[in-house]
């Protein structure tokens, strides 16, 4: 068990927020891939799966999380700097680029709420992004306050010249707000084609496999890649 202290908060509305940690150099992962993080509570050390915002290549861990659907992220929500969080030293998680089968052009990442969390993980992945023509985020919420992210995505990491320069013609962004009558996500993002990850609520993801499987297209995983994955892994669920 590792010990990480929290280094930055945001709290993008009333219900998300995101934080950042200190990392230690033993920590390994892969993008897309999630973590085991938690604290006491109750007198009782309780862990979650929560998927890792920031990329394999940074000197500090991020996460984004709902608010108010569990002991954990209420106590996590009103973290300061400087407070101790426990986490597993061993990642997991199907959002793996090595679960999809190469020849694909164009990756398209779609995610509901929190579920960004992972693709910006992944987006700053500098093989995976060499790895194709195009990538498209699509990123469905109720209210627009939920936007986590949204000036990093459409200025392209104007901040970090290096990714930018990188991803400026390939990230494409679309951002979907269903509370101002945005239609939700669907099938017409998807051709059989392209290589696709998903990571939302349950039915979305369950919505995501019969758009994909429709197309024809198969699902990847450790054991034999295919053409879409999705995730199922959630905070407090």
């Amino acid at each position: 068990m590792l010990t990480e202290k929290v280094i930055q908060i945001n709290h993008w509305s009333d219900r998300t927020f995101s934080f950042k940690t200190t990392r230690s150099e033993s920590f390994r992962f892969n993008s897309g891939e999630f973590a085991m993080i938690g604290q006491e509570v109750d007198g009782k050390r309780v862990l979650r799966a929560y998927s890792i915002v920031s990329p394999s290549w940074a000197d500090y861990l991020e996460f984004l999380s709902i608010k108010d659907v569990g002991p954990l992220t209420n106590q996590l929500s009103k973290v300061e700097e400087g407070t101790e969080v426990l986490l597993l030293p061993k990642c997991t998680g199907t959002l793996r680029d090595t679960f999809l089968t190469e020849g694909g052009k164009r990756l398209i990442l779609l995610a509901t709420g929190t579920g960004l969390a992972p693709f910006m993980s992944t987006i700053r992945d500098i093989d995976l992004v060499e790895a194709y023509e195009s990538i498209h985020v699509v990123h469905s919420v109720r209210s627009r306050d939920d936007l986590a992210y949204e000036q990093e995505l459409l200025s392209i990491f104007a901040d970090e010249p290096d990714l930018h320069e990188l991803l400026k013609d390939k990230l494409e962004y679309t951002a979907l707000v269903t509370g101002e009558g945005d239609e939700r996500i669907d099938a017409r993002f998807i051709q059989s084609d392209d290589r696709v990850m998903a990571c939302g609520n349950l039915q979305f993801n369950y919505d995501v496999v019969e758009w994909c499987k429709a197309l024809g297209m198969t699902e990847g995983s450790n054991r034999e890649p295919g053409q879409f994955v999705i995730e199922k892994a959630f905070v407090d669920q």
